[in-house]
Order: C-alpha cells, then sequence, then structure tokens
C-alpha cells in the first residue's frame, strides 16, 4: 500500500468516523446541513465522494459498512472498518485519490504521521522507552 494512501486515510478516517457517528447510515443521503461541525461535515462530503463514484455492488457494501459502524458502538472499531473501506476504494481508483486530496487540508510542513496497528500495538513520534509484549522487565535505576 503507498504512503499516500496511508495519509490519505489517516487524514480521512476521523472525519469519516464522526460522521457515521452524528449522522448514522443517513450519512450517505442525507443533504450537508449548514450548522454540521467542520469535522463531520467533512467526513460526510468524503462518505458521498464514496458513494457517486461506486457502482451498485459499492453501494451495497458502503451502506453495510455504515450500518455496521453505526450498530457498533466501539470507535475504534468503526473507524478501522471505515478505514479498511476508504483504504480499498483508494487504492483501487487514482481518480478517486485526486479528488480526496482535494477536499483534504495539505498537511502541514513538517507533518508526521504515525499508525500502530494490531493488539497491544503502539506508535509514537517521540518517546523514552517503549516495550510492547509479555514477559519483559524494565532494570531498576
Amino acid at each position: 500500500m503507498g504512503a499516500e494512501i496511508v495519509q490519505l486515510v489517516g487524514q480521512a478516517g476521523p472525519a469519516v468516523t464522526a460522521a457515521v457517528g452524528a449522522y448514522g447510515a443517513a450519512v450517505l443521503t442525507r443533504a450537508q446541513d449548514a450548522a454540521a461541525e467542520a469535522t463531520v461535515g467533512l467526513g460526510q462530503r468524503i462518505l458521498q465522494l464514496l458513494w457517486r463514484r461506486g457502482d451498485e455492488a459499492g453501494r451495497t457494501e458502503l451502506e453495510r459498512v455504515v450500518g455496521e459502524a453505526v450498530d457498533e458502538r466501539d470507535d475504534v472499531y468503526s473507524a478501522a472498518v471505515l478505514g479498511r473501506l476508504l483504504r480499498r476504494a483508494l487504492q483501487e481508483d487514482p481518480v478517486l485519490r485526486e479528488e480526496l486530496s482535494a477536499l483534504l487540508p495539505a498537511p502541514a510542513a513538517g507533518a508526521v504521521s504515525v499508525t500502530a496497528s494490531g493488539e497491544r500495538s503502539i506508535a509514537a513520534q517521540q518517546i523514552g522507552t517503549a516495550i510492547s509484549g509479555d514477559g519483559h522487565t524494565l532494570p531498576r535505576s
């Protein structure tokens, strides 16, 4: 998977999750509310972009995934499911990558994206000591 796709999903993921949390499955067809929070509005536009670009099978899958995210009360799970859907769509459609890039704000110069994936994973930009896993001990000073 390309770094560009990872960055786009990292930027878009929180907005998509917020939109699903705020509007539920209606996020796919709801007209944008002028009073909607910026993140929710952005997430809604991203999901509607996916909706418009998809074929019938893609729309059905998007409806199913959004419905699962609505029913799930775990934001981490919802973000992961929505992120996988977005990542797959971006991998398959270079025009969608361009359209999504145009929607998202440009990353700040020197911005760092850190991703951790998997059970008990950790991610940090700056850290002294990080130990993950079972059976480790730290020497005492």
